[in-house]
């Protein structure tokens, strides 16, 4: 469902900004362009698309890699402390065993109530754990998405583009590579990241 409002989005830019063109280009008379310095009311500012190839980005962006690498050391954590915790009430449960059938009628529910306890404890536990982890996903993507836009930002002054777009196989059919920026973004982003 995602996938399906972002194509949606991704092509209503790209419809609005071909009618853009189409509207502009088909006026005899100047058009007078505000937002860009230096640009003359008789020029026509050029109208181009860059893209970057999201699947290289990630496997070449030193940041995404180690951003990766300690979300994966959390969720080893999180694995290491719940199956420790389930171990605890594994030997619990079977110490419960062995009195078994030599348990009074009140030994018998103080233990069936510490066993919901238990139970409950550890899915609070595990969903908090969950939570953490997601959230810390979260806030690495925000941070990766950020640091691409503003290095795009400060690449773009020199470039010009209209739009730069991230290209995903099932999003989009054709691609021209003399517009893949891909190299020069992760050349740019890797520079950046080894510079903190």
């Amino acid at each position: 469902m995602k996938q399906l409002s972002l194509v949606l989005s991704v092509i209503a830019t790209l419809i609005s900004g071909f009618l853009l063109i189409k509207h502009f280009s088909g006026n005899s008379k100047p058009a007078v362009v505000t937002g860009k310095e230096g640009v003359k009311p008789e020029e026509k500012p050029e109208f181009s698309i860059a893209y970057f190839d999201i699947d290289s980005l990630q496997g070449k962006y030193e940041f995404f890699k180690d951003a990766l690498a300690q979300l994966k050391v959390k969720e080893e954590s999180m694995n290491k402390e719940l199956a420790s915790l389930e171990r605890s009430y594994q030997k619990k449960i079977s110490e419960w065993q062995q009195k078994g059938s030599s348990m009074s009628q009140s030994e018998a529910d103080a233990v069936q109530r510490e066993y919901a306890q238990m139970q409950q404890n550890y899915q609070q536990r595990r969903l908090t754990l969950e939570q953490q982890l997601e959230t810390l996903k979260m806030d690495y993507k925000k941070n990766i998405k950020n640091k691409i836009e503003d290095y795009l930002r400060e690449f773009n002054k020199t470039k010009g583009y209209s739009y730069i777009i991230s290209y995903e196989p099932e999003l989009m059919f054709y691609k021209d590579t003399i517009y893949n920026i891909t190299d020069q973004l992760i050349q740019g982003l890797n520079e950046a990241y080894k510079k903190k």
